[in-house]
């Protein structure tokens, strides 16, 4: 496997290895209204979704809980049938070439297992080996590579319902891996694991994505995962893509603030810039004080100002966290736009749910 070209931080359509052109998925859910009535309702999990991931980038597929994040990797891997749109993945359209891209693509569900509950670990990756048909040696390389990285050795014999959550996350890891896909999708990858396995995880991850140039989509609420990780994140709600860009660049669309930590010689009154109406002191401590200021903002202005007009003795910048901005955009989405915003440098508990029939979709 040849390691892929540059990324593009952008989205749209175009030659990507992953594309996906206005997709859309609806289902029928039947809600009871009283001892012998239902009514029918449809559910619109992804509404119109268009982006295209090029070979060998890794990229962050992130939002709330029934944003459409798992319904997406869902039609991806051919599970479920787009009601409208298209999408290709490697040229193949997924749902109607499932087997041919299944042997293309390493999937990794965190809140379920692909291996054999009942059977040691080693005898599910012999499965795996016969299902994929991959060759002897490739197979045996990456399996002692998987088996080295994720410290899977002394697991091997062990019947996966005997795994804790964590090894048997490692484990599905290396399951997806053993036949080389061309990308990889995961989907709340680090669950369940401890900061050691964590780090562990995240380093193969790199490591893979490096030297093989694996296709990543990564979908999680961990988002030490993205930042780690990825260059570029997607940010998904109510079905629609709300961002598509750089990581840094959702502090500018969230309207975010970065802060100032300023000591001073000796303890003095809050720190006031007239001039400045968008910077703001926030909290004093005897010497020490912080001051907000937006984080699309260059502070080297501020701080020569400060150091010009107060006796400071040190200082340090810090970014705005990534979790308070992306749940920012999640409160501000009351009507989530139609076209996502961009970097310029579950629905509620009811009947079981029901495809609903398929329209006429674009490019299908």
């Amino acid at each position: 496997m040849g390691v892929g070209s540059g990324s593009d931080t952008g989205g749209g359509t175009g030659d990507g290895f992953i594309e996906l052109d206005g997709l859309e998925k609806v289902f029928d859910v039947r809600r009871r209204t009283g001892f012998l009535r239902s009514e029918r309702r449809e559910v619109r999990a992804v509404d119109g979704i268009s982006f295209r991931v090029e070979r060998g980038e890794m990229v962050g597929y992130i939002g709330p809980n029934g944003a459409g994040k798992s319904t997406t990797i869902k039609m991806l891997t051919g599970i479920l049938t787009p009601s409208g749109g298209s999408l290709r993945v490697a040229g193949i359209d997924p749902s109607r070439e499932r087997t041919r891209l299944a042997h293309r693509i390493g999937v990794v569900f965190g809140q379920r297992t692909t291996l054999w509950w009942d059977l040691p670990l080693r005898d599910s990756y012999r499965l795996v080996h016969r299902m994929y048909r991959v060759p002897d040696a490739r197979f045996r390389a990456n399996l002692e590579r998987c088996v080295e990285l994720l410290d899977l050795e002394e697991l091997l014999e062990v019947p996966v319902r005997q795994l804790s959550l964590g090894q048997r996350m490692r484990g599905d890891i290396a399951a997806a891996l053993l036949h080389d896909p061309e990308v990889l999708y995961l989907d709340e990858p680090t669950i369940g694991l401890d900061v050691v396995s964590k780090a562990k995880v995240r380093g193969f991850l790199r490591d893979l994505n490096a030297e093989r140039g694996t296709t990543v989509l990564l979908t999680t609420h961990d988002l030490t995962d993205i930042e780690q990780l990825c260059k570029r994140v997607m940010v998904i709600d109510h079905g629609r893509l709300m961002y598509d860009g750089a990581l840094s660049g959702l502090h500018e669309v969230g309207e975010s603030e970065r802060t100032l930590v300023v000591d001073l010689e000796r303890e003095l009154p809050p720190i006031r810039m007239e001039s400045e109406p968008s910077v703001r002191t926030v909290k004093v401590e005897g010497p020490r004080q912080w001051l907000a200021f937006p984080a699309s903002a260059s502070a080297a202005p501020l701080v020569a100002r400060i150091a010009a007009e107060y006796p400071m003795v040190d200082l340090s910048v810090r970014e705005p966290d990534i979790e308070a901005v992306i749940a920012k955009m999640y409160a501000s989405a009351k009507e989530p736009a139609k076209e996502p915003a961009r970097n310029p440098a579950k629905t509620p508990a009811e009947e079981p749910v029901t495809e609903a029939p398929a329209g006429p979709a674009s490019g299908r």
